[in-house]
């Protein structure tokens, strides 16, 4: 018996889509990641990019805990001199919610080009609709510890 080897063609990738609604922030995050990676299929690979596409709706309706609101701080620079910016996640949250979820999902990818190529099958919305309808997305339920429940 020969030692089976994952493929692009036979990874089976499907598309999902997750409710953020209600959901805390970081776990919610992990959760995704594992999904991209392809960690929940017994064919994972760490090599390969072998997850599956996700779809995330509501994303303006996380939650997160303690005092993140006000003493998270997201840091960036424009390349120019003095050009160091900051904002706090509850002005973030204000203005670009999907933004937070990608930032959180990116950090927990390999910062590899395996992890910029799982990061482009990511799609967050912040409304409960989006275009994707046409792929049949199966809707994956997370429990409050963030682990899977398949659903629909």
């Amino acid at each position: 018996m020969k030692t089976f080897i994952p493929t692009v063609e036979n990874s089976g990738r499907e598309w999902v889509h997750v409710d953020a609604e209600g959901k805390t922030l970081g776990r919610l995050a992990s959760a995704i990641a594992d999904i991209l990676r392809g960690k929940n299929k017994p064919t994972y690979t760490p090599h390969m990019d072998c997850g599956d596409f996700v779809i995330v709706t509501n994303a303006d309706k996380i939650k997160v805990t303690g005092n993140k609101l006000k003493d998270k701080i997201y840091h960036w620079h424009s390349g120019y001199p003095g050009g160091h910016k900051q904002t706090n996640l509850e002005k973030l949250l204000n203005k670009h919610p999907e933004r937070v979820l990608e930032k959180a999902v990116k950090g927990m990818l390999p910062h590899t080009k395996l992890g910029d190529a799982l990061y482009r099958k990511l799609n967050v919305y912040t409304t409960a609709d989006h275009p994707h309808a046409a792929q049949k997305p199966r809707t994956l339920e997370l429990t409050a510890q963030g682990e899977m429940i398949n659903g629909k």
